[in-house]
């Protein structure tokens, strides 16, 4: 994966910059109490969900190591497509139906809704939406409030607007309806514990600033780099059992997600970057700069300069 050639952030390929040649490393082995410190290090604490949710040490360090379950409901509504709107319709049954929508400039949903039938004015429904990351995790978030019509012609051409960028076509008008939100309710998977959002935390939070190219770089490492994502693991994060497989799954501003799959069954680690990221460039260098350590440190030419990961989270 690794080119004698001098490092291209332009490159097509995500880990394109060169390791330094052997003559060019300095050989210097762990010192003794440094391969103490590594050595007392050892033992993993394997937590079940409810122990890693409840436990303040879960974190590496003192600094945020992933995003807020605003954010991530932030960018879930920017990412999908479509959700489900339910309300409960005059003759006492709740009704679902599936609608593409937009996000306002709150993060907001606006729907666009087939028929007004479904609609019954200024009154309480839910919207549910999800995005499946790398057909491992759904995290999803439904809104509680008012299904309102937008009157103001200011921001009907600003989620018009909105809708032609996503969508590529114009939307009818007549047929846009906004949640009046007053609850978010927020699960990071399926089977995971459910958190409710403030209103005004969602409404002041922003969307991740990797979430449109995340996709293609997961694939990207997990298909061209599936070994550096294996020895990054290895690497930054502590564990008494064999990985069989290591498979990304998302990546954010804060860091990336990683599944780990062994004997004992799958495992979620979170791997932070040393700092935040806000573009693809800043992603690419963050991960030649880790692979190329865990390189390092994995053929013993230097010694880990970072806190591991000591926690990971059952997941199957």
């Amino acid at each position: 994966m690794f080119s004698n050639s001098a490092m291209s952030l332009t490159s097509p390929s995500l880990l394109s910059s060169p390791l330094p040649s052997r003559g060019a490393l300095v050989f210097k082995k762990p010192s003794a109490s440094s391969l103490a410190v590594s050595t007392a290090r050892r033992g993993v604490r394997v937590v079940a969900e409810a122990a890693a949710v409840s436990s303040p040490a879960s974190s590496v360090s003192a600094q945020r190591t992933q995003p807020s379950a605003a954010e991530v409901a932030r960018t879930v509504v920017e990412l999908a497509p479509s959700g489900t709107l339910s309300v409960v319709g005059a003759d006492g049954w709740p009704l679902g139906v599936g609608a593409r929508f937009v996000a306002d400039a709150a993060g907001a949903p606006a729907l666009c809704l087939a028929t007004a039938a479904v609609t019954v004015p200024d009154a309480r429904a839910s919207f549910h939406v999800e995005f499946r990351q790398s057909g491992a995790r759904t995290p999803q978030c439904t809104f509680l409030g008012a299904l309102t019509k937008p009157s103001d012609k200011y921001m009907l051409k600003k989620l018009s607007t909105r809708w032609e960028t996503k969508f590529g076509e114009e939307i009818d008008e007549d047929r846009l309806y906004l949640i009046s939100v007053e609850r978010i309710l927020h699960m990071e998977d399926f089977n995971e514990g459910r958190v409710w959002v403030v209103p005004s935390e969602y409404s002041d939070a922003e969307p991740d600033p990797l979430r449109n190219f995340a996709e293609r770089v997961v694939e990207e490492m997990n298909s061209e780099h599936a070994e550096d994502v294996h020895r990054i693991y290895n690497i930054y994060a502590e564990s008494d059992f064999q990985a069989l497989d290591v498979k990304m799954i998302w990546v954010d501003r804060l860091g990336f997600d990683l599944h780990v799959h062994s004997e004992e069954g799958i495992f979620a680690v979170r791997i932070p970057f040393s700092r935040q990221v806000s573009d693809q460039k800043a992603v690419k260098s963050s991960f030649n700069m880790m692979a190329h350590h865990a390189w390092e440190v994995d053929k013993s030419y230097a010694t880990p300069e970072f806190e591991k990961v000591q926690f990971l989270k059952k997941v199957t």
